[in-house]
């Protein structure tokens, strides 16, 4: 759970919103063929279920001290992709679509590339 407070109150924000909009942010990114899971049995297993058993496949969220975000992004992309490109863009993306619908700030967004898709 992720809390914030202003003058009119406190807001606090599950962790699985958080997570599917960076989901939805980053498959929105050119060259993002999917986010990968990070455990090979979960890798397995969602293979199998479509993605349905292990929805926070792939996006890790951390808090910091100051109530910043650390968000750890495991992807696969498309042959042929600028990776750097596509990281900065990933980056820049995730950061602005979680400060606007969350209104707490990243602090760090962590990009893994894990695989290619041919």
């Amino acid at each position: 759970m992720v809390t914030s407070e202003n003058h009119i109150g406190k807001i606090s924000v599950s962790e699985n919103y958080i997570t599917e909009i960076v989901r939805h942010a980053v498959c929105d990114c050119f060259g993002v063929a999917d986010v990968c899971s990070v455990n090979t049995f979960r890798s397995a297993v969602s293979s199998l279920t479509r993605g349905k058993l292990f929805r926070r496949r792939g996006v890790k969220i951390r808090t910091d001290r100051d109530g910043g975000l650390f968000i750890d992004l495991h992807i696969k992309v498309s042959y042929g992709t600028n990776i750097a490109a596509a990281v900065s863009s990933i980056t820049h993306k995730v950061s602005f679509v979680v400060e606007e619908a969350v209104g707490v700030s990243v602090s760090r967004v962590n990009v893994f590339v894990d695989d290619m898709n041919y």
